[in-house]
């Protein structure tokens, strides 16, 4: 038997810490002991019921994870060694890591990086590993320190904190956009060298706007990110990566055909293995612990479930590690 964050809908939505039997864990090449978990923006939708993320009932909630592998009849894998997993559907129609075992394909999962413990791991989990996803879209792009001010929208929740983190260590001009006016001090500490309120971007604005931003990592979509377009200068690209304001995208042709702006997708979820790789070492190179320490909320699993909907209701910033064991 192991312990689980269980979501149901049998009779009406549950949400509830249950004993499973081991017999019951889905398919898979490698079953792992998960040390740590953490508390994404996607999980407090799961976790609350909040949108329609859980497409198998009943399921073990939880997309990322991090620890030691249990038993495996991948090639890649044997029992000892240390994993990090963010993904792949897991916590969706997978049986998620919000629990004290799980079986993962093993392809699914990556190499913990020696400079991280899995409480690291997850202290960055899939909110930080898409920050670095956007970071490297910018560099690809050809955005370098020192070409211009890099907005980043959403600055208090995980993607934007370890994005300011991540740029700010490498040397951008990081603005943040936060409705949080108290946070004002955190976001400098971690980086920013700027801050902008939320709503200067977060309603209706004109499809073409003054030039100011030589990148954009944006979590917010909606309004914010066409107004970022719309500010974006001459060739620069905006990294978009999520929803919190919304899905719609209320915007025009104008900035892509007249000043070149490259909007680029991000995707964590069904990222190649390679493209995963290069963001964890990058991590493991690039963010600074002690900021990541500065983000970072430990709870023990048997809080996750408050804290989920704490995180639904905007009154967490950063990063929440939970504690499985």
């Amino acid at each position: 038997m192991f312990k689980a964050l269980v979501l149901d809908n049998a009779n009406g939505f549950t949400a509830s810490l249950q004993q499973i039997d081991e017999a019951r864990l889905p398919a898979g090449e490698v079953t792992v002991a998960v040390q740590y978990s953490t508390l994404n923006f996607k999980d407090g939708l799961a976790i609350c019921n909040k949108g329609p993320v859980v497409r198998n009932w009943p399921m073990v909630a939880g997309i990322d994870g991090a620890g030691t592998v249990l038993e495996s009849s991948h090639p890649a894998w044997k029992a000892g060694d240390a994993f990090v997993h963010n993904g792949w559907g897991v916590g969706e129609t997978h049986w998620g890591c919000l629990a004290e075992k799980a079986r993962l394909k093993g392809d699914w999962l990556v190499k913990l990086p020696a400079a991280f413990t899995p409480r690291l791991a997850m202290a960055i989990g899939t909110a930080g590993y898409t920050a670095m996803l956007c970071v490297l879209a910018l560099e690809d792009h050809g955005v370098k320190p020192g070409t211009g001010e890099v907005l980043v929208t959403g600055a208090t929740g995980g993607v934007g904190s370890v994005a300011i983190a991540l740029l700010g260590k490498l040397g951008y001009q990081v603005v943040a956009a936060t409705g949080k006016a108290a946070e004002a001090d955190y976001l400098k500490a971690l980086g920013a060298s700027a801050i902008i309120d939320r709503e200067e971007l977060a309603k209706p604005g004109k499809p073409f706007q003054k030039e100011r931003w030589a990148a954009v990592v944006d979590a917010v979509g909606s309004h914010t990110l066409a107004n970022a377009l719309a500010q974006t200068r001459y060739g620069g690209v905006v990294a978009a990566c999520g929803l919190a304001q919304g899905m719609d995208l209320p915007t025009t042709v104008m900035p892509f055909i007249l000043r070149g702006v490259t909007l680029a997708g991000i995707d964590s979820v069904m990222a190649p293995l390679p493209k995963r790789q290069r963001a964890w070492d990058r991590l493991a190179r690039d963010l600074d612990p002690a900021l990541l320490e500065r983000m970072v909320e430990e709870v023990p699993l048997e809080d996750a479930i408050a804290k989920a909907q704490q995180l639904m209701a905007g009154q967490v910033r950063g990063r929440v590690v939970v504690r499985i064991a």
